[in-house]
């Protein structure tokens, strides 16, 4: 139980929960980018492993959320038409989170922060990663692959993902519920494949159950947001978002090293 009373004070569970809120928010306007926040809110106050450890759980309660909105009928539909990218994704997260209790954390930022911050910056310059409208199955397992090694050694999949989609033509709303079916089975794969790692664990699973309710009343309010107002200019701030997150993991890795 450690982990769980290790952060510090008040104030310290204060900011952890104010994290989890904000990145609820971000994800129920855009419907991607809450571990990319969680992470790099977290990654603040605690390791690199542990912040990992505190998003899995809210991070698959909010999918699952997202992903049955419209439905269960809808969200199977999104099943069968990106089977293969899950199913790709889904194989190389499982190997790629056991590397995680083996590389240093100087290691994890640094291989994390670079790419959020290429993805962000190329984005918001109007030059984002551009796929065919139809990629065909070896480009969509190739996506599926890069999002499974984001996902497995960082919990975040949410970049090459939503690059796909995008240059698919996928509609908003769909786009909202297939992002939540195939983040939501990723979250459920990474629970599995980091209880074998021992990232999740005993002493680190009463930390990630703490984060669930206020990341949940964070993508409500998400939600009410993205049903109201415009989502592009939602999604430039999320972009800019990202940015500074990945500025601040490679700061944080240059300075553990």
């Amino acid at each position: 139980m450690d982990a769980f009373f290790d952060i510090g004070l008040v104030w310290g569970w204060g900011f952890v929960f104010a994290v989890a809120v904000s990145a609820g928010l971000v994800k129920g306007v855009v419907g991607f980018a809450m571990p990319t926040v969680m992470i790099a809110g977290l990654s603040a106050v605690m390791p690199p492993d542990l912040a990992l450890a505190g998003l899995i759980l809210p991070t698959l309660a909010t999918n699952l959320w997202q992903a049955l909105r419209q439905g269960r009928r809808a969200a199977w539909e999104s099943v069968r038409r990106f089977r293969l990218f899950m199913l790709v994704g889904g194989v190389v997260m499982v190997i790629a989170a056991q590397l995680v209790p083996v590389l240093p954390p100087a290691a994890m930022l640094l291989f994390i922060g670079p790419l959020i911050t290429l993805y962000a910056g190329a984005a918001l310059l109007g030059r984002g990663l551009r796929l065919s409208p139809d990629p065909g199955p070896r480009a969509e397992a190739g996506v599926g692959a890069l999002a499974g090694l984001f996902g497995g050694i960082s919990g975040m999949w949410g970049p090459p993902t939503v690059a796909m989609l995008t240059a698919r033509g996928t509609e908003k709303t769909e786009q909202m519920r297939v992002q939540g079916v195939i983040y939501g089975l990723g979250a459920l794969l990474l629970l599995v494949s980091h209880v074998g790692s021992g990232v999740l664990r005993t002493e680190t699973v009463p930390l990630s159950l703490a984060m669930v309710p206020p990341a949940l009343f964070g993508i409500w309010l998400g939600f009410r947001l993205q049903d109201r107002f415009d989502q592009a200019a939602f999604r430039r701030i999320t972009l800019w978002v990202l940015l500074i997150a990945g500025l601040n993991l490679i700061r944080r890795g240059v300075m553990v090293m």
